[in-house]
């Protein structure tokens, strides 16, 4: 891999690393300002918002972020050219028209879900239509990212996303203060300000694109200059390939938000249903927006260090090395379960320290972050195998395997959510990817006849060690709290997950490094931090 591709592979992931950092803490003071009941309003508008926007790119940056590399690469730069024009009107259009559906459905759909409870469906409408306005925006921003990718400049894209979220959360948390603090407003008017933001970021980010547009102008001047102008390509034979090879991805990228979405048209009604209306009030705000940001924590860590390989296990599949492939697609694995199963195992040990850190003390918020925690394993794990099915050609069975899931979890929310209160809606989530997972898995193994055994064994060693772990970490919180930690001051919780987590990541960073299984994935750099934690390995 060249020093220029590392250069911008890096970049663009530091880039995203900020953006997501940055969108995890904003919520501590949001928290603290709206409560529970401004993140259930907020959730209504960032559900479906989510959705729209996937919907209205349709996987188009990405895709002529792939096809304008490959025609720069035969130096046929006005083929480039042609079809990041054309496909900028297609964003234009498609932006418009998310935005105009979104704006009038917003009545229809606050009614909806606000259908037997206390909330005004005239408040979702408001908050609904507040972020609308981001999609006129969003999607011409993405294509103007694909198309510096494309062009192998990554800064734009990496510094874009972290202005655009900069200056979103500048826009969210001083709006909510002011009309919340200093004008004495009501959480409507609030909320609908947090939800604004989003368009207020991306002029931010759009300003840091075309600042760099005027930049490298000239370089795309001079490439008009170099076209070769030996090929003849329609923009329909293009696109044609654009959209059978984007639908996977679409899909991919709505597959938590649609089941996000399932709870909010069905969680409150369930909840009603089953007599407990009074628990449903900022239950679903714990659930969608609190506790989901936290799960997805383990999920990209575990997914930014597999997906690195994803490209290795693509090229060994084309080549037919069938050896590599599989000693590839093996480290992807187990790297993602190394990853991620003692992270949601520590999660869910410290679900109430965790929880009080972010937010404020709440035993509901804790006990649903204890549930869903474990489900990050499966998310990480579905990203992962679609990856993969992407590699090797198969990616209609990605759109087959979250059909699948999906209707599990439609099936079974409103059942388990009567049964099982908030924590229904996380089983029926966990029971629909793992369905997902498994069918993405099975389609693996059919194409491939790749053999998961190796991973099996693995994943059991894991889970050993991760229980160790468990073990020492649930043994310190005991001992602090005996000493007088409490989880309901912030900074004490905040102490007693520091502690908790330095001491169970060492104790599992030392049995993984005593047994050899950490050489095994990361190979024999990991020696360093042997040396420096003082663990010889054993043989």
């Amino acid at each position: 891999m060249s020093s220029k591709l590392l250069k911008g592979a890096f970049i663009l992931t530091l880039g995203s690393v900020l953006s997501k950092v940055l969108g995890l803490f904003y919520v501590i003071p949001f928290n603290k300002m709206v409560g529970n009941e401004g993140a259930d309003l907020y959730q209504y508008s960032y559900v479906p918002y989510t959705i729209f926007i996937s919907l209205a790119t349709a996987g188009l940056p990405l895709a002529v972020s792939k096809f304008i590399s490959k025609y720069n690469a035969l130096e046929e730069y006005a083929i480039s050219q042609k079809l990041f024009k054309s496909s900028l009107k297609i964003m234009l259009v498609t932006g418009f028209l998310a935005f105009l559906m979104m704006y009038m459905i917003a009545p229809f759909y606050g009614e909806y879900v606000t259908r037997g409870v206390e909330l005004d469906a005239n408040d979702v409408t408001t908050v609904i239509r507040a972020v609308s306005f981001a999609l006129l925006l969003i999607p011409v921003m993405s294509l103007v990212r694909g198309y510096f990718q494309g062009q192998q400049i990554m800064e734009p894209t990496a510094i874009s996303q972290v202005v655009e979220q900069i200056v979103r959360i500048a826009f969210l948390l001083s709006g909510v203060f002011i009309v919340l603090k200093v004008m004495n407003g009501d959480l409507v008017t609030a909320i609908s300000f947090a939800t604004f933001a989003a368009t207020a970021g991306a002029v931010g980010g759009m300003f840091v694109l075309l600042w760099y547009w005027k930049k490298n102008r000239l370089v795309l001047k001079e490439q008009l200059l170099a076209d070769r102008g030996q090929m003849d390509v329609s923009l329909s034979d293009i696109y044609k390939e654009v959209i059978v090879s984007s639908i996977p991805f679409i899909f991919v990228g709505i597959a938590m938000p649609l089941f996000q979405q399932v709870d909010s048209l069905t969680f409150t009604k369930a909840m009603v249903s089953a007599g407990l209306a009074g628990q449903a009030e900022g239950a679903l705000g714990i659930l969608n927006i609190y506790v989901q940001k936290l799960v997805v924590i383990p999920m990209t860590l575990a997914t930014a260090f597999s997906m690195a390989l994803v490209p290795a296990v693509t090229k060994a599949f084309v080549n037919q090395n069938m050896g590599g492939f599989t000693r590839q697609l093996n480290q992807a694995f187990q790297i993602l379960l190394f990853v991620t199963i003692p992270a949601v195992v520590g999660m869910s040990v410290l679900a109430d320290p965790i929880y009080s850190s972010f937010y404020v003390h709440d035993s509901l918020g804790a006990g649903i972050l204890q549930a869903y925690a474990p489900t990050a394993i499966l998310f990480a794990l579905f990203s992962v195998s679609a990856a993969v099915l992407q590699g090797i050609n198969q990616q209609k069975y990605t759109v087959l395997s979250l059909l699948v899931g999906l209707l599990i979890k439609m099936s079974l929310n409103i059942p388990f959510i009567q049964m099982f209160q908030t924590k229904g809606a996380v089983y029926a989530t966990t029971l629909g990817f793992l369905a997902a997972c498994i069918l993405n898995l099975f389609v693996i193994r059919y194409f491939t006849q790749f053999s998961y055994r190796l991973v099996l064994k693995r994943s059991i060693l894991i889970c050993i060690f991760s229980a160790i772990m468990a073990l020492v970490v649930w043994g310190i919180e005991s001992l602090l709290v005996s000493l007088g930690l409490q989880t309901e001051t912030r900074w004490q919780a905040i102490i007693m997950t520091i502690i908790c987590v330095g001491f169970g990541g060492l104790v599992y960073a030392a049995i993984s490094l005593k047994s050899k299984l950490a050489h095994r994935l990361f190979g024999s750099r990991i020696d360093r931090l042997a040396q420096k934690l003082g663990v010889k390995a054993k043989g």
